[in-house]
């Protein structure tokens, strides 16, 4: 088990705010950056990865998009397509879902 730094999964203040609050519990990416059992602290709050998964863009759903923060998958796609430059939704693109939890 080690402990990250919060940016190494939650790339923005926005983002960091939203898992304090409760809004954003999980977070896929391009590739794993941590393992279960792994914590990250914002403030005074520890958050420990409970699950990390491989999935395709084509596995999320509106539940999984909800958990980052978006209102729904069409929310989310227009997000990142705001954040990444050239960006192209491909249901076969492999991505590493990261579950946490504040304890």
């Amino acid at each position: 088990m080690s402990e990250l730094e919060p940016s190494t999964l939650l790339p923005s203040d926005r983002m960091q705010s939203q898992a304090l609050d409760g809004e954003v519990t999980q977070i896929h990416r391009g590739q794993q950056y941590a393992e279960e059992g792994d914590t990250f602290q914002i403030d005074d709050a520890t958050f420990e990865i409970v699950a990390v998964d491989d999935r395709t863009l084509g596995d999320m759903t509106d539940e999984d998009a909800q958990a980052e923060g978006a209102r729904d998958l069409d929310h989310y796609k227009q997000i990142l397509e705001r954040a990444h430059d050239n960006f192209e939704w491909e249901d076969d693109s492999e991505i590493v879902m990261h579950r946490f939890e504040k304890q």
